[in-house]
């Protein structure tokens, strides 16, 4: 989430009206609510929480989780002593599937939160037993992302990054876990994802994958060092962020975002909230409130997120929505096998694709 640091505000919008009982309202100790730290942190600190507690008397206090999945082990520690470090909390996917599989997350009324049916089915979580405890919060995309002088006209495909023509020009992510290059690979070449549901597909798709370690200048983990390279032409093709790359190409920087034919990566961030929480009424009406389409709008506004509702429900200009999004299906992360195959592909991958 370091990456939020390029992005930049704008003034605020109006909030939405949102009604909570009366039992609700700025009642005993604030809601907690957590999210990544930094942009992300400062940005619903400016323009969510003090909006929502207008609209519903709920006061927030805003607390900065670690990255990775330290939030995770810290949740689960306190949860063990009875305690909340956070009643509602931004989670990544594994991050969340672990915690679901530990029963750390509380369930939830999910007919109480009217909003609820905004969300598409891949962000509304629920239990085996089919019980609610969590929705989706932000999302954004990985596009494929050039150059503008080094390649004049823009690639429509993933396939540019096989191409013999663009050898030593590439920078990609250096992790299975958040470069989805798997996900993209079996997209692009085996008809969608299914394939990474065994072991033996994935090695497969690896095999494809490797292909494309010729043309691969840079494995990244700095973000800030290859945007740097995109933009001075050094590594003039890779994947990377739509959002930042938007924000440098509107700063006059020779760098485009496009989404390939076979779709871009999704790639989100889900609110939960912990068993330990004593204010899960309260925790419900945040995230009924979050999913409102106009707060969703908002996001992507001035936080510069995609939207996690339909397009259609909100009043974003084509502009708008185009500087975050696309409506092109997106390709998803299979973010179970990162929790249930996640050493077995990390050893592979630093073996067959960045070894």
């Amino acid at each position: 989430m370091q990456r939020r640091q390029f992005l930049k505000t704008g003034a605020a919008t109006a909030a939405a009206a949102l009604f909570a009982p009366s039992v609700l309202r700025a009642q005993g100790a604030p809601l907690k609510v957590g999210t990544y730290g930094g942009y992300f942190q400062e940005s619903f600190e400016k323009y969510i929480y003090p909006d929502f507690t207008a609209a519903t008397g709920i006061a927030v206090e805003s607390i900065a989780e670690p990255t990775g999945e330290a939030w995770l082990v810290q949740l689960s520690q306190a949860a063990r002593a009875g305690q909340a470090p956070a009643d509602v909390s931004m989670m990544a996917q594994v991050a969340r599937i672990k915690g679901a599989r530990a029963g750390l997350w509380a369930p939830m009324d999910d007919s109480a939160l009217k909003n609820l049916g905004n969300l598409p089915e891949h962000f509304v979580h629920r239990y085996e037993d089919g019980s609610f405890y969590g929705t989706g919060a932000v999302s954004w995309y990985i596009t494929l992302v050039t150059n503008t002088e080094s390649y004049p006209e823009a690639p429509t495909s993933w396939t540019a990054l096989w191409d013999p023509a663009n050898a030593d020009k590439l920078g990609l992510m250096s992790l299975a876990s958040n470069s989805f290059l798997l996900e993209i690979t079996a997209t692009t070449y085996f008809g969608g994802t299914d394939i990474l549901k065994t072991d033996e597909g994935v090695l497969k798709v690896m095999e494809k994958l490797a292909e494309v370690k010729p043309n691969v200048r840079l494995w990244y983990r700095d973000e800030g060092q290859f945007q740097q390279a995109l933009e001075t032409g050094e590594i003039p093709m890779g994947q990377y962020y739509h959002d930042v790359t938007g924000l440098a190409a509107s700063q006059g920087k020779p760098v485009r975002s496009v989404f390939p034919d076979e779709g871009a990566v999704l790639d989100s961030g889900s609110w939960v909230v912990s068993k330990a929480s004593k204010l899960i009424d309260q925790s419900q009406v945040f995230i009924d409130y979050m999913a409102q389409p106009e707060i969703q709008a908002k996001l992507s506004r001035f936080v510069g997120t995609a939207p996690t509702v339909a397009r259609e429900l909100t009043d974003l200009t084509d502009a708008e929505f185009a500087a975050v999004a696309s409506d092109k299906t997106p390709i998803l992360p299979l973010s179970e096998i990162y929790v249930d195959r996640g050493d077995w592909i990390a050893q592979m991958w630093s073996e067959k694709i960045t070894g």
